[in-house]
């Protein structure tokens, strides 16, 4: 593994799940392994379970991790290419990102949608600017498109708690009412994910919030939340803002999900990546309830980012 961006950089799903339930086991195995690195983890959104965790994740290998806040500790960044800087940006990604390469051995960059253009979002221009200046490896601390620390700390959550080998769990990604436009990077990363781990998927929205195809082919995609929901297993709750309107918010507050919805899927798990917004994208009584895996997910995310670190040092230091 050279970068870690989103599915496609994984050779096999289910091993690197395996290793990092392993790995959870036994945190302080591989402390020799990050001895002598530095981690750069570069921020242009708000971050707690991201900042943290790979923090954490970081030191259990013996990792150094340095944190820039860029829209408050550094120089506001220009990534056109050929732009003539005379308006509010100071330093191009060009040189920025050459100077943290510099400093570090593996680089994070979390970057968000602008929710206002599709074609640029969709471009990834931050995340492949770094990437292409940098001279190491990349890791995506949540793009404008995908979130795939996120999405294999899922897969871990998922793998934990189903105990009917040999039977796919029947998965349902559920939208969930906003007060704001969010991305719908976690959305299309769990939905790539689940499928690419052979899970049976289904995705249950509003018409008109319909997610990129490219992410979600496979899936089965049902308009009635009910009917999606019965025989679930997995209930995966999230808002995601219009991607054909896009980044216009769909007002249906009668999907908030509350537990008089589950009749139908007594034994369902209930998860979301966090922060909820309770008791409007989903109800006090689910959150607080055994049926929540929302906090498992959370601590997985230590994993999900170690398990990633170590590959890509295994990489830069080989045996």
């Amino acid at each position: 593994m050279r970068n870690f961006t989103s599915v496609s950089d994984v050779h096999d799903v289910q091993a690197l799940v395996d290793e990092a339930i392993r790995m959870k086991g036994t945190p302080a195995s591989h402390l020799h392994q990050g001895a002598g690195k530095t981690l750069g983890l570069i921020f242009m959104n708000p971050s707690l379970r991201t900042r943290i965790s790979t923090q954490k994740a970081a030191a259990n290998l013996g990792m150094n991790a340095m944190v820039l806040n860029v829209d408050k500790d550094g120089w506001a960044l220009e990534f056109e290419e050929g732009a003539i800087m005379n308006g509010n940006t100071v330093e191009h990604v060009k040189e920025a990102a050459a100077v943290m390469g510099a400093y570090c051995d593996i680089i994070g960059i979390r970057c968000f949608p602008g929710l206002k253009n599709r074609e640029e979002d969709d471009a990834e221009i931050v995340l492949n600017q770094f990437m292409r200046y940098a001279g190491v490896p990349v890791i995506s601390l949540e793009s404008a498109t995908l979130h795939p620390f996120q999405s294999l700390a899922d897969m871990i959550t998922l793998h934990e708690n189903w105990n009917s080998p040999g039977k796919k769990p029947k998965v349902v990604l559920s939208w969930a009412p906003h007060i704001k436009p969010l991305p719908q990077a976690v959305a299309n990363s769990f939905s790539e994910w689940t499928l690419a781990a052979g899970f049976d998927l289904t995705i249950t929205h509003p018409k008109g919030l319909e997610l990129p195809e490219r992410f979600t082919k496979g899936a089965h995609i049902v308009h009635d939340q009910n009917e999606a929901l019965q025989g679930a297993d997995f209930i995966y709750v999230k808002n995601w803002s219009s991607y054909t309107n896009y980044g216009k918010v769909h007002e249906a507050p009668e999907w908030m999900l509350r537990e008089e919805k589950l009749k139908h899927c007594a034994l369902g798990k209930i998860m979301h990546c966090l922060p909820v917004r309770r008791n409007l994208e989903l109800s006090d009584d689910l959150l607080d309830s055994n049926r929540s895996l929302v906090i498992q997910q959370a601590e997985n995310r230590v994993w999900s980012a170690q398990v990633v670190l170590k590959n890509i040092l295994s990489n830069l230091n080989p045996a």
